[in-house]
């Protein structure tokens, strides 16, 4: 496995994400040393999170996803969703307990923090890419996301 000064080899990315499509599995985990990466594949559920989960707590599977705001159209999603920028887990607000970063309905400007992502043990702040209103929250906290997969939407 190669890691260049900017981070892991995006080939390593692709390759294990090409044998999760030909084995049909959703999941794929390596570990070499100090280096551990997991690539997943989920299907995004649709809808917006009204308050956060512990960050220190494991997800529990949703058996339906409950909606506090409408979902928003498809071709809204696709023209007003803000994708993950990265591999890794989502986290709504700043620490376990605390206020969200952001809410259904909530005014956001450009560049202001959305969410969290952590991956390989660090913090990434997702910055707002426009101004607009939230319409949709399209992950759960603490959830794992996937490079371009929707994570909020924007008007």
């Amino acid at each position: 496995m190669s890691i260049k000064k900017t981070g892991v080899d995006q080939q390593l990315i692709r390759d294990l994400a090409g044998i999760l499509n030909d084995t049909n599995l959703t999941e794929i985990e390596v570990e070499l040393g100090d280096l551990k990466l997991r690539v997943s594949r989920h299907a995004p559920a649709v809808h917006a999170i009204a308050a956060p989960a512990s960050h220190a707590a494991l997800p529990a599977p949703a058996a339906a996803p409950q909606t506090a705001a409408p979902a928003a159209p498809a071709a809204d999603l696709s023209k007003n969703a803000v994708p993950s920028p990265m591999v890794g887990t989502a986290y709504l607000s700043p620490a376990p307990g605390a206020a969200p970063f952001i809410e259904v309905g909530q005014t956001v400007k450009e560049g202001q923090t959305l969410l969290i992502i952590e991956a390989m043990k660090t913090m990434n702040q997702i910055p707002s890419p426009r101004s607009g209103t939230i319409k949709a929250i399209l992950i759960e906290d603490a959830q794992p996301v996937e490079y371009g997969m929707p994570l909020v939407v924007i008007e």
